[in-house]
C-alpha cells in the first residue's frame, strides 16, 4: 500500500494564488497592525484556498515485478561440433533450473542462430538476438544476461554502455580447452576474369594450436573437377595462377590436407567464385555476292555490342571482266590467306552467306576450314541457289562437316516456317515469338533449297516439314545450316515480319557456345537458402536429380517438367556451401552462402572475446567443462542495487524495484459535508472574532 495527496483544483491555479496572495496580505496587514482576529482571518483565507485546490487522498495498491533474466542460447553452426551441441542443451537445462528456485526472476529463453541473409555472411551474432529478444522490457527490469556460447562471437559492443542496459553480462563457455585447428582463408579474389586469360588468387592455411611441422598440401579443384596440387607453409600468403576456362560462373576450390584431431575439417576448404566474360566475339561472314539479304545479317552482327565484325563481299570474281577499275570496285583486297590458314583460329564464327565457288577462295583452304570446326570453331551457311548447283560449297573438303547434302532441287513458292518438334525443347528455337500458333503468327518465305539427307538436329521446318535450320556438332566444333535465304523478307516487315533477331542472335550465340543455349545442360540459380536447379535436355524424362550436400549427404531428389525441354526442382539449402549437382553425364556446382563464413574462420572455443565486455559489467565467463570432461554450472545468486557479484562460482543477478499499478483508493479531503463543516467553523470564528 502507498499513500499520497494529489490536487485537482476547481479553479484555474494562477487565480487560486492570486485569491490567496491578496487574501494572505490583508491578514499580514493585520497582524502587523495587531488587528483583533487576525490569526482566524488567516487561517480561514488558507482553509479556503485548499478547498478551491481540492486535495485528494489517494491509496496505490502496487504489484512487485519480477526482474527479467536473458538466457541466450548459441546456435550458430560452430556450436554443432564435437559435443558442444550436447553441452548447450544440458548447460541451459541446469541453468533454467537454478533460475526455477529463485522466486524473483523471469527468464526470457531467446535462441540465436546463423544469420541468413543473402546480402550478409553467416555469423554469431548474440548480442543483435539479445536486443531483439528485450525490446519489450525496460532496462530497469533487466537482471542480466546468460550467454551459452562456444565464445566466437561476430558482434560484441565495443562497450558496455552501448549495450543499453545496466545489467550483468555472463558467458557459459563449451567446447574443451586444448582445442587445435586447421583452416584456409582466401585473402584476394577477382570478381570477374576474361575467358582465355591468367587470372591470380592469394590464400593462406593458419593453424591454430598446431605446432609448426612439414609443408601442406593444397588441392586446388576447378567446378569440381581436381587441377593441380601444391605445398604450403602455414602462415605464408600463396598465390595460385590459371586460365578462366569458360563464360559465366566458375567455381575454384582449395582443399588443405586435414590435421588428425582437429575440431572440424570443414574450414579446410575454401572457395571462390568468379565470373568468366568473354572478349568482344570475332565473326567472320564472307557474302558470296551482292543480294537483298545481306545487309540482314551484317546489321544484326553490327547492332550485337559483343561481337567484332569482319565483312567481305565478293563484287566481282576473278572470272568477270567489265573493264570497271579495281580502285573503284572495292575498298581492299580479300585476303584469304590471312584470313583461313594465319589467322582463322581467332574467329569464334565464319559464316558464309550464298557462298558459291567462284575462283575467290581456294578449294584446299575448306580442308582448313573442316579442320577448324572439327577442333572447336564454328561455321554457319546460309544458303541460296549457288547451294544447289554445281558450284556449292558442298563441292569441297568442308562436306564431310556440313550437316546437309543439296538434292539439286530448288523450290520456289509460298511456305510458312516452323518450329519442328525437336525444335520446341532446343533453345535457340523454344518459345520464338509467334510460334505457337498454326500456321505461326509470321511472313511466310518463298524459297527452299532441297536437302537430300540430313545429320543432326533440325529445329525448324519448310514446306512439306522439309528440315530448313539444322545444327549439328562436328568434332569439337558446332556449324549450323539454314537452307532459304529469305530471312531478309521478315527483317524487311513483309506480311507483318517475324523474330529475326531472336531467331539468328541465339543463332549465333549457340554456334558460339555460350552456355545458356546448350541443348543439354545442368544449371544453378541461388536466392537466399533455395537453391533453383534448371536441366535443359533434347530427350525425355531425364530422371532423378543427384544432390551432394556440404556434409557429404546424398539425396535424390525428382525433376518436374516445366517446359518443353526444361526439368526443375527448387530445394532448401540449410546449410552454406558447396552443392554437387549431377544428372546423367551432366555435372554442376552451386554455392551457397558466403564463400568463407565467418562462422568457420574461428572455430576453437574461447573465453577471451567474451571477457573484456563482461568485465566492464561484472559479468562471468567460465567453461562449463572442467579438465575432467564434467560439467560445472555457476552459482547463481540475486544482489541488490549495482553491486554485481561474479567469480569464485558464483554468478550475481541483479533484483529489481519496479512495480505494477493495480488499484487506487481516492479519499477528497475539503468535499461533502466534512469539508462544509470545516469551512463554515472558520469562517464563523473569524467573524465572531471580529465582531466582539
Amino acid at each position: 500500500m502507498i499513500w499520497q495527496i494529489s490536487f485537482d483544483p476547481a479553479f484555474p491555479v494562477w487565480s487560486i494564488v492570486l485569491f490567496a496572495a491578496v487574501a494572505l496580505a490583508g491578514a499580514l496587514f493585520g497582524l502587523y497592525n495587531r488587528l483583533r482576529g487576525s490569526w482566524l482571518r488567516l487561517g480561514a483565507v488558507l482553509a479556503l484556498a485548499l478547498a478551491l485546490l481540492n486535495p485528494t487522498l489517494l491509496q496505490e495498491e502496487r504489484e512487485k515485478l519480477k526482474s527479467v533474466v536473458a538466457l541466450v542460447i548459441d546456435q550458430s553452426d560452430s556450436q554443432k561440433l564435437g559435443n558442444r551441441n550436447e553441452q548447450t542443451n544440458k548447460t541451459a537445462e541446469a541453468v533454467k533450473s537454478l533460475l526455477a528456485r529463485l522466486s524473483g526472476f523471469e527468464v526470457r529463453e531467446i535462441v540465436a542462430q546463423n544469420n541468413r541473409d543473402v546480402d550478409q555472411e553467416a555469423s554469431t551474432a548474440l548480442f543483435d538476438a539479445l536486443r531483439k529478444g528485450l525490446q519489450d522490457v525496460p532496462p530497469e527490469r533487466v537482471a542480466g544476461s546468460i550467454m551459452i556460447t562456444d565464445g566466437q562471437v561476430h558482434d560484441i559492443p565495443a562497450d558496455a554502455k552501448s549495450l543499453g542496459i545496466k545489467a550483468p553480462v555472463h558467458a557459459l563457455i563449451t567446447g574443451n580447452a586444448g582445442e587445435f585447428d586447421r583452416r584456409i582463408v582466401i585473402k584476394r579474389s577477382p570478381r570477374f576474369g576474361i575467358v582465355g586469360e591468367n587470372q591470380s588468387i592469394q590464400f593462406r592455411v593458419e593453424d591454430s594450436n598446431i605446432p609448426d611441422g612439414q609443408p601442406i598440401e593444397v588441392r586446388v579443384l576447378i567446378d569440381g573437377d581436381y587441377y593441380t596440387s601444391t605445398l604450403v607453409r602455414a602462415g605464408t600468403t600463396s598465390t595460385f595462377t590459371f586460365k578462366v576456362p569458360h563464360a559465366g560462373k566458375t567455381i575454384i576450390e582449395f582443399e588443405a590436407e586435414t590435421v588428425k584431431g582437429e575440431i572440424t575439417t570443414l574450414n579446410n576448404r575454401a572457395f571462390s567464385v568468379m565470373d568468366g566474360i568473354r572478349e568482344n566475339l570475332r565473326v567472320l561472314l564472307v557474302s558470296g555476292a551482292p543480294h537483298s539479304g545481306e545487309r540482314t545479317w551484317r546489321n544484326l552482327l553490327k547492332s550485337d555490342a559483343s561481337v567484332d565484325l569482319v565483312h567481305f563481299t565478293i563484287l566481282r570474281p576473278p572470272e568477270k571482266q567489265d573493264g570497271t577499275p579495281i580502285n573503284q570496285l572495292s575498298l581492299i583486297a580479300f585476303p584469304t590467306r590471312e584470313l583461313f590458314v594465319e589467322k582463322i583460329e581467332s574467329f569464334d564464327l565464319i559464316i558464309f552467306d550464298r557462298y558459291q565457288l567462284r575462283g575467290v577462295l581456294p578449294v584446299l583452304y575448306f580442308d582448313n576450314i573442316a579442320r577448324y570446326v572439327e577442333n572447336g570453331g564454328a561455321v554457319l551457311i546460309a544458303a541460296g541457289p549457288e547451294y544447289a548447283n554445281n558450284e556449292s560449297i558442298y563441292r569441297t573438303p568442308i562436306a564431310p562437316v556440313l550437316p546437309a547434302v543439296p538434292s539439286g532441287n530448288i523450290l520456289e513458292g509460298p511456305f510458312y516456317p516452323s518450329v519442328s518438334d525437336a525444335g520446341k525443347k532446343h533453345p535457340v528455337t523454344r518459345g520464338l515469338e509467334g510460334s505457337a500458333s498454326s500456321p505461326p503468327k509470321w511472313s511466310r518465305w518463298y524459297r527452299y533449297i532441297d536437302a537430300a539427307d540430313t545429320t543432326g538436329d533440325v529445329i525448324m521446318n519448310g514446306p512439306d516439314n522439309k528440315p530448313l535450320l539444322i545444327l549439328d556438332r562436328p568434332g569439337d566444333g558446332r556449324i549450323a545450316i539454314m537452307l532459304s535465304d529469305q530471312v531478309w523478307l521478315w527483317a524487311r516487315g513483309f506480311e507483318g515480319g517475324g523474330p529475326h533477331v531472336s531467331l539468328l542472335r541465339r543463332l549465333g550465340h549457340w554456334l558460339m557456345k555460350e552456355p545458356q543455349l546448350d541443348e543439354e545442360s545442368l544449371t544453378t540459380k541461388t536466392n537466399g537458402n533455395r537453391l533453383t536447379i534448371t536441366r535443359q535436355t533434347m530427350g525425355d524424362d531425364p530422371g532423378p536429380l543427384s544432390i551432394l550436400l556440404p556434409d557429404g549427404t546424398l539425396n535424390k531428389v525428382p525433376l518436374k517438367k516445366f517446359d518443353e525441354g526444361l526439368w526443375r526442382t527448387t530445394i532448401k539449402a540449410d546449410s552454406p556451401g558447396l552443392y554437387q549437382l549431377a544428372n546423367g553425364d551432366l555435372k554442376a556446382l552451386a554455392h551457397v552462402g558466403p564463400a568463407n563464413p565467418r562462422e568457420f574462420q574461428g572455430v576453437i572455443s574461447t573465453t577471451e572475446k567474451l571477457a573484456p565486455l563482461a568485465k566492464a559489467t561484472r559479468g562471468l565467463v567460465t567453461r562449463v567443462v572442467n579438465d575432467s570432461g564434467n560439467l560445472v554450472i555457476p552459482r547463481i545468486i540475486p544482489v541488490q542495487g549495482s553491486n554485481f557479484t561474479a567469480g569464485s562460482g558464483l554468478l550475481g543477478l541483479k533484483t529489481t524495484n519496479a512495480t505494477i499499478l493495480k488499484g487506487i483508493t481516492r479519499l477528497p479531503l475539503f468535499t461533502g459535508f466534512l469539508g462544509l463543516a470545516l469551512l463554515l467553523a472558520a469562517l464563523s470564528a473569524m467573524w465572531a472574532r471580529e465582531g466582539r
